[in-house]
């Protein structure tokens, strides 16, 4: 495993590299200095001056970079601690607030009943016989010319306590005309209006959006004029009682309407009580349980019962717990790369963060809730209860620290023991709960991430602050350090020129002057 390196691992080269710098800077600038004071060149001004500034702040330059680059290897290592504690924190959610441990599945031997479940839901089998569905009521009028005008009126339609009133004129007072007022009103009560059209004529249809017993069909008329028919659209519903279909009356017995299905509750008995419900999705027969019937339900003869077993859906919750044991181990691989490595191959150099108490007070918290048991009546259980252990020195594949899940153990606690692994994983005291507990309070503001995260930014930009000061001083020394090395090449030459002037008059070491010469001729 590779750790993220900390400050004092690049300390000594820096330090190195910087003293290494500075001597070759000193080095030419002396350089510069004797060849500009023997006459043999001009002072390099420009070098010289480079080589001078750099000697002199070199030093601090580094130790600031230095700074910098380790404050910004913490902050990445921080952040790598960060996005594998809201991993875990997200990963755990459904183990924390008992959902992914309160849920169930719900089979049925027969045909015809499906049903679903939520945690409310009880594990247990029950006999259910269905003797028959809900439907929903279906009228049909009779029969009339596809373009005949029918008259003029005020149409009123109800269904199961709703009702409109429709303004019947000239405009669409014929079957279809009233089929679309009645499907575009914006106060339908619940009926879809379509017309079909046989051999005899044109038949207004009207469906009930709503199944069960009291959800009858009603349509009244009045202030009817021109009468062709429109006032043989009247029909009065009743309910049936005791499971008995819907009748109707119309309002003109020679133009009388015909019932295609009835309004009627379905009827079905669980372990033998008896029980209706206006909707095929029964909800509250069952507590925690929806079922779903169809007529295949009813089976031959009648009521023929089918048992439904509603048992706890291990699948999830093994998923769930498995998905926290991946997510805890990320956890320690990263705790080993940004902190002191603890795989088989530990390295004796530690991580950025190895000193930080952070990140122990993280560790020893997070270790120390797994590692504990939680009351479940007069005794207590723990993860090893599940065939889950922590590992102890590091192997080729685990890291020390992390957690080993035994499948088989598993499978059979979540299926022989379900009530222990949810006093294990309980919303109050359970260990997910815990962890979470913590887990929203590292990662919080005013948490120990933003708070590290925080220190290590001020001192960021306190760098940045010495950085600029840095570079203002380094310009100002460039530009006096320019003024003097330029001042003094100035006079070197100078004196570099009168000497010469000097030789070729009075002679040197090796040759005689211009007067000298002129004497002796």
């Amino acid at each position: 495993m590779s750790t993220i390196p900390s400050a004092s691992s690049t300390a000594a080269a820096t330090a190195a590299a910087t003293l290494a710098a500075t001597q070759a800077a000193e080095a030419s600038a002396a350089q510069s200095i004797i060849s500009g004071s023997t006459g043999n060149s001009s002072l390099d001004v420009s070098s010289l001056v480079t080589s001078l500034v750099n000697a002199k702040v070199a030093g601090q330059t580094a130790t600031l970079s230095a700074q910098q680059t380790n404050d910004n290897t913490q902050l990445s290592a921080i952040g790598a601690l960060q996005a594998a504690l809201s991993a875990l924190q997200a990963g755990i959610a459904s183990l924390s607030n008992g959902t992914a441990l309160g849920q169930f599945t719900a089979t049925a031997d027969g045909t015809g009943l499906t049903a679903s479940t939520d945690s409310t839901a009880s594990a247990g089998s029950y006999s259910v016989a269905v003797t028959q569905i809900a439907t929903a009521q279906t009228l049909s009028s009779a029969a009339f010319g596809g373009t005949t005008a029918l008259g003029t009126g005020t149409m009123s339609i109800s269904v199961g306590g709703k009702s409109m009133s429709l303004d019947i004129t000239s405009s669409n007072n014929t079957v279809s005309g009233i089929a679309s007022a009645i499907n575009s009103s914006a106060s339908n009560p619940g009926v879809t209006a379509t017309v079909v059209t046989g051999t005899d004529g044109a038949h207004l249809v009207l469906r009930s959006s709503a199944t069960g017993a009291s959800n009858t069909i009603n349509v009244s008329v009045s202030n009817v004029a021109s009468d062709a028919g429109l006032s043989s659209l009247g029909v009065t519903s009743t309910a049936g009682t005791g499971g008995a279909a819907s009748t109707f009356t119309s309002a003109v017995s020679t133009s009388a309407w015909t019932q295609t299905a009835s309004a009627q509750d379905a009827e079905f008995k669980i372990d033998g009580t008896a029980a209706t419900s206006s909707s095929n999705t029964v909800t509250t027969a069952l507590q925690g349980v929806t079922l779903n019937l169809t007529a295949a339900a009813i089976g031959t003869p009648a009521g023929t019962p089918q048992t439904l077993t509603v048992a706890q859906n291990t699948a999830s919750a093994s998923t769930a717990i498995n998905s926290f044991v991946t997510l805890y181990n990320t956890l320690v691989t990263t705790y080993g790369q940004v902190g002191n490595d603890n795989s088989q191959a530990a390295s004796t150099q530690g991580g950025v963060l190895s000193s930080n108490p952070m990140l122990a007070t993280i560790q020893n918290t997070l270790a120390a809730i797994v590692g504990s048991g939680v009351k479940n009546g007069n005794s207590t259980i723990s993860l090893g209860a599940l065939g889950i252990t922590l590992q102890g020195q590091a192997s080729a594949t685990q890291p020390a620290g992390s957690l080993v899940i035994d499948p088989t153990k598993l499978a059979a606690a979540l299926q022989s023991n379900p009530s222990g692994v949810a006093a294990l994983f309980n919303s109050k005291t359970g260990v997910a709960a815990q962890l979470t507990t913590s887990l929203n309070s590292y990662l919080g503001t005013g948490g120990l991430i933003a708070n590290s995260q925080s220190a290590v930014n001020t001192d960021l930009k306190s760098i940045t602050t010495q950085q600029t000061a840095l570079t203002a001083y380094t310009a100002q020394l460039t530009s006096q350090y320019q003024a003097q090395f330029t001042a003094l090449n100035t006079l070197m030459a100078t004196m570099n020129n009168n000497s010469q002037y000097l030789t070729q008059l009075f002679g040197g070491t090796d040759s005689a002057g211009a007067l000298a010469t002129g004497a002796s001729s």
